[in-house]
């Protein structure tokens, strides 16, 4: 039952993200935000419910923890302080979905110093460590494959969004 509790943790805190972005989302586009990607949307969402629903069918099917579950743990658990940083390091920016506010140079503090992306690899490590705790190979393989194929059009899509939209950050 470990499990339950694990994907009932998980689903509550991306509960509380949905809140925080849409109360961003309705920030941003009160600024002039311009949406993009909207077509790929719904496939994320169903994506991440499907992992955590699929994590849970599996985890109930292999009872008992797999030998690697505490490397799985660490990974996951250490995933959390960068999606968090990120997260912070945005702030109203930050939505789950791709908005832009023309004109607004694109965030380089906390994380986006280092990394374009780092939101993205925290996600990439959880989808595939969170199942693996229960030994739910299946879904951090299968799901791995699909969130690889939704970032590639993500990361695209809001890449062009911010050289279109945003402004140039060597320029004042």
């Amino acid at each position: 039952m470990l499990v339950a509790l694990g994907v009932g943790l998980v689903a509550l805190q991306r509960l509380l993200e949905l809140a925080l972005s849409r109360r961003n989302e309705r920030r941003l586009r009160a600024r002039g935000a311009v949406e993009r990607g909207r077509g790929h949307y719904p496939f994320i969402v169903v994506l991440h419910a499907l992992w955590l629903a699929g994590t849970l069918a599996e985890g109930l099917l292999r009872p008992g923890f797999p030998p690697w579950w505490p490397a799985a743990l660490a990974a996951f658990l250490l995933a959390q302080p960068l999606r968090y940083w990120a997260i912070l390091s945005l702030g109203e920016r930050w939505s789950t979905r791709v908005l832009v506010v023309p004109g607004e140079r694109p965030v380089r503090r906390g994380p986006y110093r280092y990394l374009r992306h780092p939101n993205y690899l925290a996600v990439v490590v959880e989808i595939f460590a969170f199942p693996m705790i229960f030994g739910a190979w299946a879904v951090a393989v299968a799901f791995s494959a699909l969130n690889a194929l939704a970032l590639y059009v993500r990361v695209r899509e809001e890449e062009r969004a911010l050289s279109e939209l945003a402004k140039p950050a060597g320029r004042r």
